[in-house]
């Protein structure tokens, strides 16, 4: 009757977790006994007790481990029939009779902790199933068009120079172009556009496209300044930080994206690159009509003494990324650490210009990759600075997220880059620059850098985990 009673009853209602697994097998729970059957024991003999029912209970009174994790889970259930509808229904034996045993007194068994017919079971993961867990965090396929171009935008920027020299290889394996083709390379080997001062390659319209506001927008990006600046003035920039790749400072100078013309109105600014740039077919015209020039002496000081209202550089401006490739190996998410400590090029030049100095603070550019950290893997830091000593760069080993995912790639995180201008410092023009006074701008530049961090910090660097530091 008991072994009839057991195979036609229903399953205890239970909840589980994640690929929990309840079994009832002959009359009793065990959850250690996951793919044991009543007819596993003897089908003939419901009465003989299996070795599991011989071990469920011992003589000193005491519930022996069968995998459980709780006295709820080692429960004895007994089946009874309903008199009145023959239905099955569990019931926790009463007194000291052991429902193996078919009703006969067992003194020295103590039963288990009575329960309720309607208490339910919570069992955690089934440990003996592998589940391979996937880290990748994959980009939905519903979204909006207008984040698709975004994305688009950012990928082609970032692998422009990679696009471009892809196509020059590609040309060079066309026999018909070589006699354009060969002319072209000597020119750009031997321009000298990017440190001419001239500008006239810049282009208005390129600049002002809706394609670089779909790039801002990506970040989103946006250009704050502090007061306004007059035109009868030239002027140097000062980019902080420099980050993986300098994100802010090319949606803020290189382009109108983020209005710089609207917020600084007859002021013509050139941002600043490596001078090896302006020797990469194709891409140099890119960067040319961009209106981006050499950041080497030369450059600088034929932007900033020639050209604008009065011939002498009025109203022109270039906008130097400080730091410099060796600050882009401590761009870390939620810090700010600056070189700048020793670098006072940029204000011997701002002395022998007349150009007035204006801090720049871009929150958030340090925020847009992950990399390496140099203090945990100091040999991989060595190796970087040996590549920046001999070569003028380094090589972050940075990610971020891809086009179809949000963990691995070299797309930037869609990050908020605030890009602040602070107050010009006015500067005397000497033709043969002071230490000392050298020593007094770079101590009101830094100033004025903590300033700005100190006044906006709380806004637009809530999640920073510290302040801002100057390493070297």
């Amino acid at each position: 009757m008991d072994s009839e009673l057991a195979a036609e009853m229903p399953p205890p209602q239970a909840e589980s977790g994640p690929g929990a697994t309840l079994v009832m097998a002959k009359g009793y729970l065990d959850g250690s006994a996951a793919d044991e059957t009543y007819e596993e024991n003897d089908p003939q003999d419901p009465s003989t007790p299996s070795p599991q029912d011989q071990s469920a209970w011992n003589g000193d009174n005491e519930l022996e481990d069968n995998g459980l994790q709780s006295p709820q889970d080692q429960s004895i259930w007994n089946v009874i029939e309903n008199p009145t509808n023959g239905d099955s229904q569990y019931q926790i034996p009463d007194g000291d009779s052991n429902p193996r045993s078919n009703g006969e007194p067992k003194p020295h068994v103590q039963t288990a902790p009575k329960l309720s017919a309607i208490d339910e079971l919570v069992s955690g993961p089934n440990a003996a199933v592998f589940r391979p867990r996937n880290h990748l965090h994959w980009a939905p396929l519903r979204i909006p068009f207008q984040r698709r171009l975004q994305t688009l935008v950012v990928l082609l920027h970032t692998l422009s120079i990679s696009l471009f020299l892809s196509f020059f290889f590609l040309l060079c394996a066309i026999p018909i172009v070589w006699p354009v083709l060969l002319p072209y390379l000597v020119y750009v080997l031997l321009s000298s556009a990017g440190i001419s001062g001239k500008s006239t390659r810049r282009s208005h319209f390129f600049r002002s496209m809706p394609y670089w506001s779909l790039f801002a927008s990506y970040f989103p990006a946006r250009l704050h300044r502090s007061q306004e600046l007059p035109s009868t003035r030239k002027y140097i920039f000062g980019y902080h930080p420099h980050g993986i790749i300098s994100h802010g400072a090319f949606a803020a100078f290189a382009t109108n994206a983020l209005g710089f013309e609207q917020l600084f109105p007859g002021i013509t600014n050139s941002l600043l690159t490596l001078d090896s740039n302006f020797r990469i077919p194709f891409y140099r015209d890119f960067i040319l009509a961009l209106g981006l020039a050499s950041v080497s002496k030369e450059s600088c000081e034929n932007i900033l003494k020639t050209g604008g209202r009065n011939g002498e550089g009025m109203g022109r401006a270039i906008t130097i990324v400080i730091g410099g490739a060796r600050e882009s190996l401590d761009a870390v998410p939620g810090t700010l650490r600056l070189v700048l400590r020793r670098r006072k090029g940029f204000v011997k030049l701002a002395i022998r210009t007349g150009a007035d100095l204006v801090p720049v603070l871009g929150f958030g550019e340090n925020d847009l990759y992950e990399q390496v950290n140099s203090d945990s893997h100091p040999l991989i830091h060595h190796a970087q600075m040996f590549i920046k000593k001999a070569m003028g760069f380094t090589i972050p080993l940075f990610h971020a997220r891809g086009v179809f995912n949000y963990d691995v790639g070299l797309l930037p995180y869609r990050r908020p880059l605030n890009i602040v201008v602070g107050r010009p410092i006015k500067v005397v023009q000497q033709a043969t620059p002071d230490e000392a006074y050298m020593d007094q701008l770079h101590g009101a530049y830094v100033d004025e850098l903590r300033r700005l961090w100190d006044r906006w910090k709380d806004t637009f660097a809530k999640d920073r985990t510290g302040e801002m530091e100057m390493i070297e």
